[in-house]
């Protein structure tokens, strides 16, 4: 294990951030179980970044995958695709978006890139608005929008970004009001922004911040501001790459929460829709999508590979209410943590919603962050047996649970309790 880690550091950047102090080799996985080079079995609550969202080697998606690449593997979007359309037709009725287009991707970087792009284009401008502690891909576009210091690595970029209070409910100027008061608070802060901007492009923001820690605001909020926003015309983007299909249990898109004043006007998406298949894509109306005065293909977005897998995993998660199954047992899980968590000192704030749960570790008595802790516990959980996540504007201190939907009773049960022995451990 330790030659290939000398073997990743000899070949790979170093700004490739790898788990743990001795890196895990996941050799395969089951369920909600994978296991390590040296045999040893885990329970997976972090699902590859969110994106084996519904259990590993599920048998309806390995069989599609390896039925379509016994017939073809790749042609691109210069050709009729039939898994292609099927699949953005069922997106296209699942997204709440009028007359909607689909633009298949390779990843949420690249389709948060594509948003973008529609947006800039079809206002004629380059000015965008962007959540604090928001996160929203790798590619130079969206780490120049980013709202979290620790995944932008610079502020050069081909847009002007103007940064909007209201992702995160408990920090900042208005952490102190109540969810009606810290509404008002954030429009008018929005209406303020737009008095000193020229003509903005689009807001883009996610309903549940992943990167960010799974932080959000009250329900309702981007619903106010898309109420501003429509009166100076200015698009809402909904980056959906974490929060959508159902993981938030209560909804199937995150912006559902948030849907007082209609669907977004542009909504991107990835991570588990492919259950671990690279699959992203982009959804707008009509309107929008098709603002563009330039030829475009995707030479990767839509193969007939990974739209057999999306197809596949789509039908698994609806036919089987995995949607339901976030709620009910993404309740209990988080009823657990809860209480694992009473008396835990640095334990700040534990939220969340569905499969998507936030502990934010701070040091003792204090709001200032605590990196320390969310690295020792994400360490002490591992050696328990239980794989999870951080994240986090502050310093990275946040830990992030986010299994399969999939997930048993017995399985929240049993890692709840694994996280509490780690959590006790501090």
């Amino acid at each position: 294990m330790n030659d290939l880690h000398d073997r990743h550091r000899a070949v790979i950047p170093d700004w490739v951030a790898l788990y743990y102090r001795d890196p895990l080799e996941i050799t395969h996985g089951e369920g909600r179980h994978v296991w390590d080079a040296e045999g040893r079995r885990y329970l997976d609550f972090f699902g590859g970044i969110l994106t084996t969202m519904t259990a590993h080697a599920l048998p309806e998606v390995t069989k599609a995958v390896a039925e379509q690449a016994g017939r073809i593997i790749h042609s691109s979007t210069l050709y009729l695709n039939r898994p292609m359309v099927e699949l953005a037709e069922r997106i296209a009725g699942l997204s709440g978006i009028p007359d909607a287009r689909v633009f298949f991707t390779t990843s949420g970087t690249e389709a948060n890139d594509t948003a973008l792009l529609l947006a800039t284009a079809y206002r004629g401008s380059n000015q965008i608005l962007a959540m604090r502690n928001s996160y929203h891909g790798r590619s130079f576009s969206t780490v120049g929008i980013t709202g979290n210091r620790a995944w932008s690595p610079t502020g050069l970029s081909p847009l002007q970004t103007l940064y909007v209070h209201g992702g995160v409910r408990t920090r900042g100027p208005y952490a102190h009001y109540g969810g009606e008061e810290f509404t008002e608070a954030c429009v008018a802060d929005l209406e303020d922004l737009l008095g000193h901007t020229r003509n903005v492009a689009a807001l883009i923001a996610e309903p549940i911040q992943g990167v960010g820690g799974f932080t959000s605001p009250p329900d309702g909020l981007y619903a106010a501001f898309r109420r501003v926003l429509d009166r100076h015309g200015i698009l809402w983007i909904a980056d959906e790459v974490q929060t959508g299909w159902g993981r938030t249990g209560e909804h199937f898109w995150g912006w559902q929460a948030h849907g007082q004043a209609g669907p977004p006007d542009i909504l991107t998406f990835a991570k588990g829709i492919g259950n671990g298949m690279s699959v992203g894509g982009v959804v707008a109306r009509a309107e929008v999508m098709n603002c563009l005065d330039a030829n475009s293909i995707s030479t990767f977005g839509g193969s007939p590979v990974t739209m057999a897998a999306g197809l596949a995993n789509l039908s698994y998660l609806l036919e089987h209410d995995l949607q339901g199954n976030a709620r009910r047992v993404g309740g209990l899980l988080i009823e657990r943590i809860r209480a694992a968590c009473a008396g835990v000192p640095a334990v700040r704030e534990v939220r969340g919603r569905g499969l998507m749960i936030g502990i934010e570790l701070t040091e003792p008595g204090t709001d200032r962050a605590n990196p320390d802790a969310a690295a020792a516990v994400l360490e002490a959980a591992r050696e328990n047996g239980l794989l999870i996540g951080k994240g986090g504007g502050h310093d990275t201190s946040a830990l992030r649970i986010a299994p399969p939907l999939s997930l048993t009773v017995s399985e929240a049960e049993e890692g709840a309790a694994l996280l509490e022995a780690a959590l006790r451990s501090l």
